[in-house]
């Protein structure tokens, strides 16, 4: 299928199931999966102007500024294969960022055509992130209730037995989900204000969401 003219922004939480999603949505779509995080390690592997700007914070561990993120989005989204369009994932993350997107799509000639939130409760995202397991050996990753070993507690690939990342504890996660909220909650409105916001049951099963999704990519007019 033909994804020409899809521009695209995916947001959700963590544990929404935008990974799972976003491969999905650019295998019907027929456009690239456009990711901050490996922008940035394309961009400085490559040595691009705005990669070598972006390569001395990132040596130093210091976040980005927006005014270079920009810079290398507007490179991104100038090499060909975007014309057909994008599913841009991890950017923006706050209202200014939005608001310099816009700014950046209207000097290209281009303009969204939908913002798709996956929402689940937070409960169900403390399920899902806080129920990983994997081995510290062979790196096997499991879930107590989707994905659970043969035996409780041990790797069904070399017996050592399984570990939660420090990352995914209870307390860990309920932080990161709580600071997501709140730094997103002004984009959403953003979005929602200009009539590009799509928001999609994200415990619904996969093949449902991913419909949905396609729609809501395809639909450019506001849905409630």
């Amino acid at each position: 299928m033909s994804g020409q003219g899809t521009r695209v922004i995916l947001l959700g939480a963590p544990g929404a199931g935008k990974g799972t999603q976003s491969h999905l949505l650019v295998e019907t779509l027929d456009v690239p999966h456009i990711s901050t995080g490996d922008m940035f390690r394309v961009a400085k592997a490559a040595g691009t102007p705005m990669g070598v700007v972006a390569k001395r914070y990132m040596d130093h561990g210091e976040l980005v500024p927006d005014d270079v993120t920009i810079g290398l989005i507007e490179e991104r989204l100038q090499q060909p294969d975007t014309q057909g369009g994008y599913i841009l994932d991890g950017f923006p993350r706050t209202a200014v960022q939005a608001e310099a997107l816009n700014k950046l799509l209207a000097r290209l000639g281009q303009r969204l055509d939908a913002v798709i939130k996956l929402t689940v409760p937070q409960n169900e995202l403390l399920r899902r992130l806080t129920g990983r397991r994997v081995c510290p050996n062979c790196g096997a990753n499991y879930h107590h209730d989707s994905a659970p070993p043969k035996v409780a507690g041990v790797c069904d690939h070399c017996g050592a037995k399984l570990q939660q990342r420090e990352d995914d504890s209870d307390a860990t996660v309920a932080h990161r989900l709580e600071v997501y909220d709140k730094n997103t909650r002004p984009l959403i409105a953003y979005y929602e204000k200009m009539g590009l916001l799509h928001r999609i049951d994200g415990t619904q099963p996969i093949d449902v969401v991913h419909q949905a999704m396609v729609d809501a990519a395809r639909s450019k007019v506001k849905t409630i």
